[in-house]
Order: C-alpha cells, then sequence, then structure tokens
C-alpha cells in the first residue's frame, strides 16, 4: 500500500493553515467561509487553505474538548 504525503505549511503573518493533497495542476478556486478550495481541471481538491487559522483551530480544540467530555461520562 503506498502512503500519500501531505505537505502542511502556516504562514503565521497571514494567518493561513495550508495543505497540498496532490500535485495536479491548479484550475479553479472556490471559497467556503474561510476554506478556500484549488480544484484542478476534473475538479479534485488539490489544495486547501484555511484563512484565519489560529482562530479556527481554538474552535477546533474547544469542540474536540467538549467532545472528549461527553465520550468520559
Amino acid at each position: 500500500m503506498k502512503v500519500k504525503t501531505i505537505k502542511m505549511t502556516y504562514e503565521p503573518e497571514s494567518d493561513v493553515l495550508s495543505w497540498e493533497a496532490n500535485k495536479q495542476a491548479i484550475d479553479y478556486a472556490e471559497e467556503f467561509d474561510n476554506v478556500v478550495v484549488h480544484f484542478s481541471k476534473k475538479n479534485v481538491p488539490v489544495l486547501m487553505e484555511i484563512l484565519e487559522a489560529s482562530k479556527f483551530l481554538s474552535k477546533a480544540k474547544k469542540l474536540v474538548g467538549s467532545q472528549s467530555q461527553l465520550v468520559k461520562s
């Protein structure tokens, strides 16, 4: 089984977390709130970006913490 390596980067100046799903050429992008997804011509996601990443990760951390409390109860 071949394991894919995902390239993930964080730009602190712009507070953007991005990861590259594959090496295909980007044809277009769509924005969903603070998430930008770049697609290939065949509509395959190539690159994902989370804008205001620190805010997103803070919310995710709180959500994961509250979910783990529910599981323990």
